[in-house]
């Protein structure tokens, strides 16, 4: 199924997460698909219905369909897997996904098992709603990876790579940058890397910048494109607009989840952020 702009281009691009999309028909075609209203994801509290990493999800499935990588083939590379639907939304695609997430003695994986949010083992990765588990078998397979470390990977042998809010948290802004450069040279001439992260819409110079958490800036984006295209890549037309809807500017603030407000921008120390997703044309 595609979902293009009437001028043919695709309706997903590196953007910000902004309410209106959520009343898209492409968002709506992977919430039918992925059942994010079901209850079937318990990182998300029920009676959210506007979620951030909801629209993080759609956004980088949509952006892939959008540029034919959904397709008996192709081979992809996952990143800080988790508990997430996209191995096997992608697996039911034919695609041949390879999940990675951090290795189970990492002294990381304390911080992110809790809350149902690392991978240990493929069998975390199947949701029977989306693939059975014959075809998941075939085409997905799992390997403990670190973000930071990327040498064991073989270079230009993917057709995309992805991640969801997952580059925010290697230590600091710059860490994060250098992922994307590493990860893009894991991509075949013309695949496409696409990765969520946090942005900042409440400020143009001041930043959260803390070993477990950043929060990336417009001008950290412009600058990674600029320096993308020194290489021959480049950031598929950025828009930073963050949305003028009442939950664009109605921001739900800790406790989470406790205030009956959607959780599309939120409060994280003093600044205001959301997703963005990021898309790489190599």
């Amino acid at each position: 199924m595609s979902h293009r702009s009437v001028q043919n281009q695709p309706l997903v691009r590196t953007m910000v997460c902004q309410q209106v999309h959520f009343g898209t028909d492409w968002y709506r075609h992977w919430d039918a698909l992925m059942g994010f209203s079901s209850g079937k994801y318990d990182i998300v509290p029920k009676g959210i219905l506007l979620h951030r990493k909801f629209w993080e999800w759609a956004a980088i499935a949509q952006a892939l369909e959008e540029r034919g990588m959904l397709a008996d083939g192709r081979k992809g590379l996952g990143f800080a897997v988790g508990t997430e639907p996209l191995s096997s939304l992608f697996a039911a695609r034919s695609v041949d996904v390879l999940a990675t997430d951090l290795a189970a003695d990492d002294p990381s994986v304390k911080d992110w098992s809790p809350s149902n949010q690392h991978a240990s083992e493929l069998n975390v990765l199947h949701y029977p709603h989306l693939v059975d588990s014959d075809q998941f078998r075939r085409r997905v397979s799992f390997r403990p990876a670190d973000m930071r470390l990327l040498a064991g990977l073989p270079k230009t042998q993917f057709d995309f790579v992805w991640s969801s809010c997952a580059l925010e948290h290697l230590g600091s802004l710059k860490n994060g940058i250098r992922f994307i450069h590493e990860s893009t040279e894991l991509l075949k001439p013309g695949g496409i890397g696409v990765h969520t992260t946090e942005f900042n819409v409440s400020s143009i110079d001041k930043t959260l910048e803390y070993p477990q958490n950043v929060i990336y800036l417009r001008k950290h984006i412009e600058n990674l494109d600029v320096e993308l295209r020194r290489k021959g890549w480049c950031l598929a037309e950025p828009d930073f607009f963050p949305g003028d809807g009442e939950h664009d500017r109605i921001f739900d603030i800790p406790p989470y989840y406790t205030h009956g407000r959607q959780h599309i921008k939120l409060q994280l120390d003093e600044f205001v952020t959301t997703s963005l997703i990021l898309i790489v044309l190599a």
